[in-house]
């Protein structure tokens, strides 16, 4: 282990679960700060979808529109779905896609004012947008028996979070 690598956890500090029960972290306490969270991840596909996909080939509709609205959706609804999360003022979504031959990446940057951060939001932005897409275009994936040999959804992670103080 490196001098820089955190100690690992014993049972004792542990904050949302203990012997016989889960529960949410108290953050009361804590003061009101900017916080700012951006994740990313990808979904691999083939190159005549991707192809479709920018030609708004895709007869569901506007796959990057319809993904934009998922991701969004999803960063609000993220207290419903992580148990343990708070639920927090939403202050700014911003959603950017990047479309290359063989695949479509998103990158979703959420911001809040509070006592919590923020990067659970974005990244359930990131996979529900990266979801919406999957069922846009499922039909052009699909192989001869029905299945999605070479799509998939990858290289999820928060790429930055930061917070100020008010």
């Amino acid at each position: 282990m490196s001098d820089d690598a955190p100690e690992p956890s014993s049972a004792a500090d542990l904050t949302h679960t203990d012997d016989s029960d889960v529960q949410m972290v108290d953050v009361g306490d804590k003061p009101d700060t900017a916080r700012r969270a951006v994740a990313r991840g990808e979904i691999r596909l083939a190159e005549s979808t991707v192809a479709a996909v920018r030609a708004d080939e895709i007869g569901k509709g506007d796959v990057l529109a319809t993904a934009r609205v998922g991701a969004v959706q999803a960063v609000k609804h993220t207290w419903e779905t992580i148990p343990m999360c708070h639920q927090i003022p939403i202050t700014n979504v911003e959603t950017d896609f990047a479309v290359t031959d063989g695949a479509i990446a998103l990158t979703v940057a959420v911001e809040t004012t509070g006592k919590t951060g923020c990067e659970m939001e974005a990244l359930e932005g990131v996979t529900t947008g990266l979801n919406v897409v999957w069922d846009m275009v499922k039909s052009a994936e699909k192989d001869a028996d029905g299945e999605y040999p070479e799509t998939r959804i990858a290289d999820v992670e928060v790429v930055e979070k930061t917070k100020r103080e008010l």
